[in-house]
């Protein structure tokens, strides 16, 4: 059988839909929120970056580097998501982007994990950078960068 009529055979309508024509891919011009997750069993890595708002996520963009499943639910992941408060964003969880998609095969599910970990990270990553902000100890988005890499090799020398 080929890939083609496999993805068919395996996948939603909507599935396929977000997987051949993905929503919100790139990255958000001057974001304020960065998520990057990777999966070191499939080799899939979704990287969600959004700009908040007055707590609304304004807009909201992808990079993924995976398997169909990984290309629709990034792509249904930043949907659901694109509109809402930071606290409502919070609340997606696998199974809205799975229900969202009318379903993935199951062998496929652990790769909604990737977008939801990744746009709860950039809405921490959000946070943290916003007290920063506030505290003066940055004032663009690259010192933070910086800050946020450095406290990353710290953490990861670790263990």
């Amino acid at each position: 059988m080929d890939g083609a009529a496999n993805l068919h055979e395996n996948y939603t309508e909507k599935a396929l839909e977000h997987f051949l024509n993905p929503r919100n891919v790139g990255v958000v011009e001057n974001y304020n929120g960065r998520g990057k997750i990777g999966d070191p069993e499939c080799g899939d890595v979704c990287e969600i970056t959004l700009r908040i708002e007055e707590d609304k996520i304004a807009d909201i963009k992808f990079r993924v580097q995976g398997c169909a499943g990984a290309i629709s639910t990034s792509s249904a992941t930043t949907v659901l998501a694109k509109g809402k408060s930071t606290e409502e964003a919070l609340q997606i969880n696998d199974d809205d982007v799975i229900e969202y998609l009318g379903g993935l095969p199951e062998q496929k599910k652990h790769c909604s994990l990737l977008s939801v970990r990744a746009l709860r990270q950039a809405i921490y990553d959000y946070w943290f950078y916003q007290r920063l902000l506030d505290s003066g100890q940055v004032s663009t988005r690259e010192e933070h960068e910086q800050i946020r890499a450095e406290l990353f090799q710290q953490f990861a020398s670790e263990f």
